[in-house]
């Protein structure tokens, strides 16, 4: 199995939305665009409505079919997860920023 899993449960549906609260408490509408794994971590990656910025979150299920996201901090990982976005998404119409 390689190191990058990525699950497309949403190819064929309607785009699955979330509200994301930003850090000054901005409610933002972001369609999902896929959750995949990179080195048995989960990451999810969201595009805001109006926006072709995309952003990528650690990622986990809750109970209660709640999630919870997660800022990743740490710059390695950063690097390794946003390749592998854009290997998995490198022809979709995103506009790429290599900082978080």
């Amino acid at each position: 199995m390689s190191d990058m899993e990525f699950k497309n449960d949403f190819e064929d549906e309607e785009p699955i939305v979330l509200n994301l609260v930003l850090d000054d408490g901005e409610e933002v509408a972001c369609e999902v665009i896929g959750i995949f794994e990179v080195e048995g971590n989960e990451y999810i990656a969201l595009v805001p409505e109006n926006d072709e910025r995309v952003l990528i979150y650690k990622y986990a299920e809750l109970a209660n079919d709640e999630i919870d996201l997660q800022n990743i901090e740490d710059d390695a990982e950063f690097a390794k997860v946003t390749d592998a976005f854009w290997e998995t998404f490198g022809d979709e119409d995103f506009e790429r920023e290599d900082e978080e």
